[in-house]
């Protein structure tokens, strides 16, 4: 459920003006912004459709996608919304005007069941059930058995069990989803499995790492080569691992200026890769899912590994979690789970189990037993802690990084973050990180201009040309007379001078969405009221477990119970369509 906005004042952006009929009556209500009126408009327009009732379908359905759906359930649309007291048609009548609608008939919107779709996603979650379907139903690839478990026993000796069980069932068969919660070996799983397979094919593999962001994609690739280095790993494991590299999604499928959804590499020009493995699968949206199942070739591995209980991409869908749902009904040998969490401390994990399983009473008791790992702090009796924490952390970057240190700033970036659900407001990103930058020019002057040493930095776009992506992350340094931009990388970092830089935002506070796929030692996580539609379990989840030492919680006690028994809900036929026949 998303909340209705109320209307605060006569010329209040999200009211359509000239709008009539149901749509003004919707929009009025709180329920349809003005764009999802005037998009509903006009492609009624274009078809010649004058019927209020498809008008209205036609805008929760772009209302939807807005949020994050891929469709709308229009016999619960009203119940699932809250929004009860808004003149809704007829459900009968309202389902047989979309049928008959010629925006139904040119293919415009689309029917699958009870569900409404927009022509474009009503495709791609088509697709993406027929390609995952099609490679389930291929022949498994061929393994010499008793090389494959020889080898697993070397690679995953006593008390790796789980993780040998999960690379043994990839190894087998064409497509995997290896979920689990972190710290729980995915990634020294897939390190395993790559010297598995490598070790069967007579030629040198073709393996791509690749991850939706660029901080993920780093990761991914530090994990692996670290995993690497273990004593279980022979010379000859590593030689046949060299050289891998990971990348975006986006640099993976072959990024094409002035288009947003389409690659170079597709249908008819696949990836010439034999194992693609897929990190923060959570994160890739239904659209970018389409377009790396049709670029992926049919006798490739497809390793998606993600945690199905973190917040979905920011875009429409929710894949990770269907795939779990969907496969399981379908092909639940595709689907493994790594279970047993070997990073957090037992505070820190019981708190990440909690969450996951929805217990509110448990994660209170957790955040106020007084284990200094996780705590829960009241907001307005916590401020001037919560400030003081920010000076201090910003003091130690500005601190290495005035002093050259480029290594120091950015392992002093790392060591703390603030995370919030909202970006603006007073429980936003962009107060907060004026507030720390208020604070620190206040204790030191050097800081009153936009490019300062110690300014922590976050990517927000794509720059293929000088080797950025959006989620990177690096620090301001003080290198002789002039600032350079340090960004953090795996092996090396890149150095840019700050005039290069466009793309970039402050880093002092972080939203939790920005925040998959990173690692901190420390989080103070600040929880909006709980009334705030952002507000969810999956987001609470998410920000706990981006910390490996320590969890300070800001917020309310109702924040939290709010924030565990919400759900963070999008609708898709994704689960439905699998399991079909």
């Amino acid at each position: 459920m998303t909340e209705l906005f109320e209307v605060e004042e006569r010329d209040d952006h999200r009211i359509a003006a000239g709008a009539t009929g149901l749509l003004a009556t919707f929009n009025q209500g709180g329920l349809l912004t003005a764009a999802d009126v005037h998009a509903a408009a006009r492609i009624c327009a274009l078809a010649g459709e004058d019927d209020p009732q498809v008008a209205l379908a036609v805008a929760v359905t772009v209302r939807a996608a807005r949020h994050g759906s891929v469709c709308v359930d229009l016999a619960d649309l009203a119940a699932s919304e809250g929004a009860e007291d808004l003149p809704w048609p007829d459900r009968d009548d309202w389902q047989t005007a979309v049928t008959a609608s010629p925006l139904s008939s040119a293919g415009v919107l689309r029917r699958e069941g009870a569900l409404l779709y927009l022509d474009r996603f009503w495709r791609e979650e088509g697709q993406v059930r027929d390609d995952l379907l099609r490679r389930i139903a291929a022949p498994p690839p061929v393994v010499e058995e008793a090389v494959l478990a020889t080898t697993a026993g070397r690679l995953f000796p006593e008390g790796y069990d789980e993780q040998r069980t999960v690379a043994l069932a990839a190894a087998r068969q064409w497509t995997t989803v290896l979920t689990g919660g972190p710290g729980t070996g995915k990634t020294t799983t897939v390190a395993g499995l790559l010297a598995l397979l490598t070790g069967q094919a007579d030629r040198p593999l073709r393996v791509a790492l690749t991850a939706p962001t660029g901080k993920a994609s780093a990761r991914l690739q530090q994990a692996v080569e670290e995993a690497q280095a273990e004593d279980r790993f022979t010379d000859a494991d590593r030689d046949r691992l060299t050289g891998l590299t990971a990348s975006t999604l986006h640099r993976l499928l072959g990024w094409m200026p002035g288009s947003r959804n389409r690659f170079r590499h597709h249908r008819r020009n696949k990836l010439p890769h034999d194992v693609v493995v897929v990190d923060e699968t959570s994160m890739v949206s239904l659209t970018m899912m389409a377009r790396l199942l049709e670029a992926v070739r049919p006798d490739a591995r497809l390793v998606l590994v993600g945690d199905a209980d973190q917040l979905a991409s920011v875009e429409a869908g929710a894949v990770l979690a269907d795939l779990v749902q969907g496969l399981a009904h379908r092909a639940p040998g595709a689907v493994t789970g790594l279970r047993t969490t070997h990073r957090f401390g037992e505070s820190i994990g019981a708190l990440a189990e909690s969450l996951r399983q929805g217990d509110s009473d448990r994660v209170l008791a957790l955040l106020t037993e007084g284990e200094e790992r996780v705590s829960l702090h009241d907001p307005v009796e916590h401020a001037e802690t919560l400030r003081a924490r920010l000076l201090e952390h910003a003091l130690a970057v500005r601190a290495a990084a005035v002093a050259g240190d480029a290594d120091g700033a950015l392992a002093a970036m790392d060591a703390h973050r603030l995370l919030c659900a909202h970006r603006d407001g007073p429980y936003g990103v962009a107060h907060w990180n004026r507030l720390t930058e208020r604070l620190l020019s206040d204790h030191d002057q050097g800081v009153w201009q936009e490019w300062y040493a110690g300014r922590p930095i976050l990517v927000t776009a794509n720059d293929y040309g000088l080797g950025l992506f959006n989620g990177d992350t690096g620090v301001v340094v003080r290198e002789g007379d002039r600032l350079r931009g340090v960004i953090a990388g795996v092996g090396s970092d890149l150095r840019l001078a700050t005039a290069r830089l466009g793309a970039v935002e402050t880093l002092h506070a972080m939203t939790i969405h920005k925040s998959q796929g990173s690692q901190v030692g420390e989080v103070t996580l600040l929880l909006p009221p709980e009334d705030s539609p952002l507000l969810t379990r999956e987001l609470f989840y998410t920000a706990v477990t981006r910390a490996k030492q320590r969890v300070h919680v800001v917020g309310t006690q109702e924040a939290v119970v709010a924030a565990v028994e919400r759900r963070a809900q999008r609708a898709t036929g994704l689960i439905q369509r699998l399991a079909q026949d």
